[in-house]
C-alpha cells in the first residue's frame, strides 16, 4: 500500500474529525458525523497497522482515535469515586432500609440471650448438666480461659482471625439466606447461645462485670454487624417467598446485588470490630476508657446508618449497583 497515497484520500476526514473533537459543544449531525469518522478512522488504523505499519503514522492515528474513542463512548467515573459512592451513599442505604429486619433480629437475640444466661447462673444443676466443673471453673476464673482468649495470640494474627471467622458468619447470613432463611436462623441462635452460655457461667461465678468488661469494647459493633448481615439475610429469604410486584427472578437478582455489597461493607465494619477486639479488649486500658471506646465506634456506626443511610434513601439511593452495571431487563407486568 502506498502511505502517502493513502494519507492523501484521508487526510480530510481525520482532520475534519480533530475539529470536531476540539469542538465543545456539538450538535446532532456534528455528533452523528463524529461517530461516523470516527469509525471510519477506526479501520483506517487497523489498515494502516497490517499493511503499512509506519511508525509516525501510526502513532498520530492512534492517538485521534483514542481521542475519538473516549467522546464517542463517554468517560467512567475513577474507581476511587465509586467506592466513595458505595461507603457515602449505597451502603448506608442499604443497611438503612433493612432496619425493620434486623432490628428486631438484634432485640429478639439479646432477649433470647440474657434469658439463657440467666437460666443458667440461676440453676446449679444446669450448669453441671452443660459442663463439668473443673471446666467451668476453667472458663471463670481469674485469669482463665474466657479472660485469656483475648490475648491467647499476637493481637494482628489474632485480629485476622476474629474478622475472617466473623466475615464467615455474616457472609454465611447473607448469601445463604435464600434458603428461606433458615441458614441464618441456625446462626443467629448459635452466637446467642455461644453469648448466652459464657454470660450464664461467669454471673454464677460472680464476675460479669469482667464479662461486660470485655465483650462490650468489640461486641457491641461486631454484633451489630451480625445482626445486619442476618436481616439483609432474612429479607432475601422472604423474597423467595413473597416477591411482591416484581416477577421472583427479579426480585432475588435485586436482593442479591444488594447483599453482594452489604458483605463488602460488613467485612469493613467487621475489620474494624477485628481491631479493637485484638488491640483494646485485651489491653491494659481502664476498664471504663475500653467501653468507651467500644460504644463510641458503635454510636459512629449508627449515626453513619441513620443519618447518612436516610438521606441517601431520600435521595432514591436503594443500596442496589448503579444503573449502568445492571444489565438490560425484561419488562415485567404490574
Amino acid at each position: 500500500m502506498d502511505v502517502d497515497l493513502f494519507v492523501a484520500a484521508h487526510r480530510a476526514e481525520w482532520a475534519r474529525l480533530d475539529q470536531l473533537l476540539a469542538t465543545r459543544k456539538l450538535t446532532g449531525p456534528e455528533a452523528d458525523e463524529l461517530v461516523t469518522l470516527y469509525q471510519r478512522a477506526a479501520t483506517h488504523l487497523s489498515v494502516v497497522r497490517s499493511s503499512a505499519p509506519d511508525p509516525a503514522l501510526l502513532s498520530w492515528l492512534s492517538s485521534l482515535v483514542t481521542r475519538a474513542r473516549s467522546a464517542v463512548t463517554g468517560s467512567h467515573n475513577p474507581a476511587w469515586r465509586e467506592v466513595g459512592l458505595f461507603f457515602a451513599q449505597r451502603f448506608p442505604a442499604a443497611v438503612y432500609t433493612t432496619v425493620r429486619w434486623w432490628l428486631p433480629a438484634a432485640l429478639v437475640s439479646v432477649l433470647v440471650g440474657g434469658l439463657i444466661g440467666a437460666w443458667i447462673a440461676g440453676d446449679p444443676q444446669v450448669q453441671a448438666s452443660i459442663a463439668a466443673p473443673e471446666d467451668v471453673r476453667a472458663l471463670t476464673e481469674p485469669g482463665g480461659q474466657f479472660e485469656t482468649y483475648y490475648s491467647s495470640n499476637p493481637a494482628a494474627s489474632f485480629a485476622a482471625q476474629v474478622w475472617t471467622n466473623n466475615a464467615w458468619v455474616a457472609a454465611t447470613c447473607l448469601f445463604f439466606g435464600v434458603l428461606l432463611g433458615i441458614p441464618v436462623l441456625v446462626a443467629l441462635w448459635q452466637n446467642v447461645l455461644n453469648v448466652g452460655l459464657s454470660a450464664g457461667f461467669m454471673a454464677a461465678a460472680g464476675r460479669l462485670d469482667v464479662f461486660f468488661g470485655l465483650i462490650t469494647p468489640h461486641g457491641l459493633l461486631e454484633l451489630t454487624a451480625v445482626f445486619v448481615a442476618a436481616g439483609t439475610g432474612l429479607r432475601l429469604g422472604w423474597t423467595v417467598v413473597n416477591p411482591g410486584r416484581r416477577s421472583r427472578a427479579a426480585a432475588l437478582a435485586q436482593e442479591g446485588r444488594a447483599a453482594a455489597g452489604m458483605a463488602l461493607g460488613l467485612a469493613c465494619v467487621l475489620l474494624v470490630s477485628g481491631v479493637i477486639e485484638a488491640f483494646v479488649t485485651p489491653s491494659g486500658l481502664p476498664t471504663g476508657a475500653r467501653i468507651a471506646i467500644g460504644v463510641a465506634a458503635e454510636v459512629l456506626f449508627l449515626v453513619y446508618v441513620f443519618v447518612l443511610g436516610r438521606r441517601a434513601v431520600r435521595a432514591g439511593v436503594t443500596g442496589d449497583v448503579d444503573a449502568r452495571h445492571r444489565g438490560d431487563l425484561l419488562p415485567e407486568a404490574g
